[in-house]
């Protein structure tokens, strides 16, 4: 094998408090073994002795089994160049024995590094806007699902001890001005001792709109016959009541602000009125390619923060849409050997979070995208189950998306369903 002139490969298995390195060169293998602290000292201790090494960090390859968190960051502001891999490639090469060990990940990740057969991409960093679009997505979907917890929760709780107020919500759990009033009376014994000009005031407070109309509502659902409860199980189901009430109107509010924010990214300014546009965007403070996201049917603010923030704004680094289609987990894996049966199978290793936010993305199309409703019927006719079809769907939808951030443009349902047309006489 020929050697390959300035070139430093590097294996790093990633540890919370402590990092296995092999350092290694091509024709050489492993050339050195240490261990590094999670601190700032040892991350630059492993710079320097990389860069002593090699001193042009863009030939230094650092192969480790993950692509975010604070090392990683280090690493590329030193300038080299790391390729993520999965864990399972690691776990693949450990030898019969399958045998755990972080120093033999190092050396097997420094050997990944140095093999210029192996298909490694390169790690292109999310900027400013792109970290905070991803952060603010995954933690918006994280509060989401903790949100519908909570609610069960409530709605289990209520039922058991407060069953008027599942009258008084008329089936919206989740709005705040009935958490305020589960706040301030988390039993049907304190509700009852409120009078109704009080209910309707504090209604008035909450900017209900029709606080009088609520009043009657909430004193018409305490008068009701229920199941008697017992009174000892109230009281003690209220401090619960009420700490959820509390927790789901502090999410409501949390979420509200990462909307606005999200909002502010995608477009490149606050916005106003009805139309939800800007009134001053400033071009350069947009995430790349927001207006795409945003023009396409089924995405909302929230839901394209989650597809763009994990795509990120580079998306040359997927050269073809079957990349981008891979990376998210819609392309089907093809298995067959000799005389096998051909098998169409679902991908593991993809970005579960663009995976979920693209499943999510085909149903929300549903609709209001005509050819994409045609197209999810086709395949349930053909036989697809409820979640390959919205799978299928979904890729097509990665491809629509790659060429129209490819070329700078917003998505037009009578374009596409024009070229879809002339696609599908070419066909036949």
């Amino acid at each position: 094998m020929q050697e390959e002139a300035g070139l430093l490969g590097v294996g790093l298995d990633w540890a919370e408090q402590f990092h296995d390195v092999a350092l290694g060169a091509p024709g050489k293998g492993v050339i050195e073994e240490f261990r590094i602290e999670h601190s700032p000292a040892g991350v630059a201790r492993l710079v320097a002795r990389c860069l002593a090494l090699e001193p042009d960090p863009g030939e230094v390859r650092v192969v480790v089994e993950t692509r975010h968190g604070l090392l990683v960051e280090a690493l590329l502001d030193a300038g080299f160049t790391v390729l993520p891999v999965n864990p399972d490639l690691v776990a693949r090469r450990r030898g019969p024995a399958k045998k755990k060990d972080d120093a033999a990940d190092a050396r097997i990740c420094c050997l990944l590094a140095l093999d210029q057969f192996a298909e490694l991409r390169r790690l292109i960093p999310h900027g400013e806007l792109g970290a905070e679009l991803r952060s603010i997505a995954r933690d918006d979907d994280r509060a989401a699902r903790d949100g519908r917890r909570l609610g069960n929760r409530l709605r289990a709780d209520l039922i058991a001890v407060f069953p008027a107020a599942i009258d008084i919500a008329d089936g919206d759990l989740g709005a705040p001005v009935f958490l305020r009033l589960l706040e301030r009376w988390p039993s049907s014994q304190e509700l009852a001792s409120a009078g109704r000009d009080e209910i309707a005031a504090f209604a008035r407070a909450a900017r209900h709109g029709w606080p009088d109309r609520f009043a009657d509502r909430v004193v018409a659902a305490v008068a009701a016959q229920h199941l008697p409860v017992r009174p000892e199980l109230a009281r003690a189901k209220a401090g619960t009541i009420r700490l959820t009430a509390a927790q789901l109107l502090l999410l409501h509010q949390q979420r509200r602000v990462w909307q606005r924010r999200i909002g502010e990214i995608l477009v490149g300014g606050a916005r106003y009125g009805r139309a939800k546009q800007p009134e001053d965007p400033t071009l350069g403070n947009a995430f790349p390619g927001g207006e795409t996201y945003l023009s396409m049917p089924g995405l909302g603010d929230r839901l394209a923060a989650r597809v763009a923030g994990e795509i990120g704004e580079h998306v040359e680094q997927f050269t073809t849409p079957n990349a981008l289609q891979c990376y998210a987990g819609a392309a089907p894996v093809t298995r067959r050997s000799g005389r096998s049966e051909f098998v169409v199978a679902r991908r593991l290793a993809y970005n579960r979070y663009l995976g979920n936010a693209v499943q999510q993305w085909a149903f929300c199309s549903l609709q209001q995208s005509r050819w994409a409703r045609e197209y999810y019927d086709a395949k349930v006719a053909a036989g697809k189950t409820h979640n390959a079809a919205p799978r299928a769907l979904g890729n097509r939808w990665l491809e629509i998306l790659w060429h129209c951030l490819r070329i700078g443009v917003t998505y037009d349902e009578a374009t596409h369903a024009a070229n879809r047309a002339r696609g599908l006489q070419r066909a036949a």
